[in-house]
């Protein structure tokens, strides 16, 4: 059978990609374990996404269709294997979902054979990303998700976008249902993850209200409301549970990311913080914990960042920026943190659940000045006084 030119050396290429095993970095922290390779990049596309196979119309083996970025994937366990839902983004910009899927979680991540066909709420819309899976008790699969749509009421400003909180559910993956789009007072909603169990019969839903698209505007921070018909989804008693704070790494901005962690401590979360510099915005992860007796009230919450980018990791699209929306707790209390870089490619860091309440309950709490940061560390010199470092 003909093929187009260089076919071969393409499908050579792209399954020793396939196959490339992951290496854990020699230096770790101690509270996560970063790898040497990203787990998705846009190389992982499948041929058949991007190229057309057919002789006739392809004699020079063009790619056709540019996959320009994979990233910000929410994740699941799922029939014994670590499951993305990957937000993917043409050369053209617009950003899909597509599953991929590994046997360990840390390599060897291969896209399922088509992108998930989405279906449409009201006005179709003009983009959707970021989505975050949330294994509910009520024995569905949520995706919730960004929405962006040109914002009509700016029609001259051809960069205004209006960002809404999309939902689905599914049982297994592959069939998705579109509910209504989140109903809130908040101007916009880009940010929206759903808390795994009901809360007093409602479904809860944490929030990142905005004024506008990229500008937080007046208040902002990490929001928390309740639905009570997950199929008329209106918020209610929407409020901050997680404020930004002046001179910190959420001063700008800040989100949750994926739904958080239940243990016997409370609920391990993983948000994004951002703050404004001289070369731009600075995305970085952190972490919090709250009760489980009230998930509005935050018990334990380390200073500063858990996880910032790395230098190769600062180079992208977007650079300077870490952003996480997927996470699995494995049988063995294993936790997988999926997170992108520069809105470029996914990767892969590895802790337990042990290591990570030990993080959250036993780093320093920021008290907001250079003062307190130094007697902070004095009072970590002075504990480790009786131990000879020689």
């Amino acid at each position: 059978m003909k093929t187009i030119p260089n076919f071969e050396k393409l499908i050579a290429s792209h399954v020793s990609l396939i196959k490339k095993q992951n290496k854990a970095l020699e230096y770790s922290n101690g509270i996560y374990q970063r790898y040497e390779n990203p787990v998705v990049t846009g190389e992982h596309a499948p041929i058949e996404w991007r190229f057309d196979l057919n002789p006739e119309t392809n004699p020079n083996g063009l790619e056709r269709i540019g996959i320009n970025a994979t990233f910000n994937p929410g994740a699941i366990k799922w029939n014994e294997r670590y499951v993305l839902a990957v937000r993917v983004e043409g050369n053209d910009r617009k950003s899909f979902f597509a599953i991929a899927e590994s046997s360990n979680g840390i390599d060897q991540f291969e896209f399922w054979k088509k992108p998930i066909e989405l279906p449409t709420y009201g006005e179709p819309d003009t983009n959707v990303y970021d989505m975050r899976l949330t294994q509910h008790e009520d024995g569905w699969i949520y995706g919730v998700f960004c929405t962006e749509r040109k914002d009509k009421s700016r029609f001259e400003d051809t960069t205004a976008a209006v960002a809404n909180a999309g939902i689905v559910r599914t049982k297994d993956l592959m069939n998705w249902e579109r509910l209504p789009d989140l109903i809130s007072n908040s101007g916009q909603q880009r940010n929206v993850v759903m808390h795994p169990e009901f809360v007093k019969g409602k479904y809860a839903l944490y929030t990142r209200p905005q004024d506008g698209f990229i500008e937080v505007g007046k208040g902002g921070g990490i929001g928390l409301g309740y639905v009570t018909d997950i199929t008329n989804p209106v918020l209610e008693e929407e409020c901050i549970i997680n404020q930004k704070v002046y001179h910190t790494i959420y001063e700008m901005k800040n989100g949750l990311g994926p739904a958080p962690i239940k243990t016997k401590e409370g609920w391990l979360h993983l948000a994004h913080g951002v703050r404004n510099t001289a070369g731009g915005l600075r995305y970085t992860l952190y972490m919090f914990m709250t009760s489980l007796e009230d998930i509005s009230k935050v018990i334990f919450q380390p200073a500063g960042y858990f996880m910032a980018p790395n230098y190769k990791e600062t180079v992208g699209d977007v650079p300077n920026v870490l952003f996480a929306n997927g996470w699995i707790k494995d049988e063995d209390n294993t936790v997988y943190i999926y997170y992108a870089s520069s809105d470029t490619r996914s990767h892969v860091a590895t802790s337990t659940v042990d290591k990570l309440v030990d993080y959250v309950k036993n780093t320093p709490q920021d008290q907001y000045t250079s003062g307190a940061s130094v007697m902070s560390i004095i009072d970590l010199i002075n504990r480790n006084s009786v131990y000879d470092l020689q």
